[in-house]
């Protein structure tokens, strides 16, 4: 299944993107059709309903979870077998969490409009600073509105809802470039929550099924999985409540993935070549 983008452009919208990207560096005109990922559902997981998932990986065992709305968002230690919460930060009512990476030892938590992030000791669950946001702003006001974040080893990777990646220092959280995301039929945008796997940016797209494969190094989506057959939206409570959360096992090999007010998640383990250009 191919990938449709919301608001459809006309003919003559088509051709000025078309010449917009030009000028956009690392894009290019003629991408090569993204290839469907397969994959095995291997197993499910409980998963706590009331848990709006922004940001979710997986380390030393165990799952970690930023979880959003205003007054409700929170940073959680939850074990996998269980879906129990083990430990639990809470964020101030006028923070909204978004994504999560693992730096290091350091939890690096989004917020969407607070203007900060947070940076927690992983080990002993405790505050260790903020995080400032210092890329530079889509939005016409000039605030920062980020949405999901990952750490590949050398840098941080931000998305923000558009079609734009910015990378970030991972020790000082610097600006240090972006790059344009785009498939076969041209921009790609409400990138949402991000894992960092195998020199790769696999990307939930909001208000979709669907992981998108991002090579960083040109913003060409490589790859789409689909995943409207783990948790069916005639199933949710809520419409709203997306695909939204993905988090990588090294030692297996294997993608968890869950979405906002999930009762499951769900270990799935790719059956094409979906890590390779």
């Amino acid at each position: 299944m191919r990938l449709k983008l919301p608001n459809r452009l006309t003919s003559g919208h088509r051709w000025w993107c078309l010449l917009m990207l030009t000028l956009v560096p690392g894009v290019a005109l003629a991408a090569e059709s993204a290839s469907e990922c397969g994959y095995r559902l291997v197993k499910e997981y409980p998963h706590d309903r009331g848990a709006f998932t922004q940001g979710l990986l997986f380390s030393h065992g165990m799952l970690y979870e930023s979880t959003g709305l205003f007054g409700q968002s929170t940073l959680r230690e939850v074990d996998l077998n269980s879906g129990r919460v083990l430990r639990k930060n809470r964020l101030p009512a006028e923070d909204f969490g978004e994504g999560l990476a693992l730096v290091n030892d350091k939890l690096v938590q989004l917020t969407w409009t607070s203007g900060r992030g947070y940076v927690w000791d992983r080990g002993s669950f405790t505050l260790n600073g903020h995080m400032p946001f210092r890329y530079n702003s889509p939005h016409a006001d000039g605030l920062h509105r980020p949405w999901g974040l990952c750490y590949d080893q050398q840098r941080l990777v931000l998305s923000n809802g558009t079609h734009v990646l910015h990378f970030l220092d991972a020790q000082d959280f610097s600006a240090i470039g972006s790059v344009a995301v785009h498939d076969e039929n041209g921009p790609v945008a409400l990138l949402n929550e991000l894992e960092c796997i195998g020199g790769k940016v696999f990307a939930n797209v909001l208000r979709s099924e669907f992981i998108v494969v991002i090579d960083p190094l040109n913003g060409a989506v490589t790859a789409r999985l689909d995943l409207a057959a783990l948790h069916p939206a005639e199933q949710r409570k809520d419409p709203q409540n997306f695909l939204n959360g993905i988090a990588y096992n090294t030692e297996h090999n294997r993608l968890f993935v869950t979405g906002k007010r999930w009762p499951r998640l769900y270990e799935i383990e790719l059956t094409d070549q979906c890590l390779t250009p």
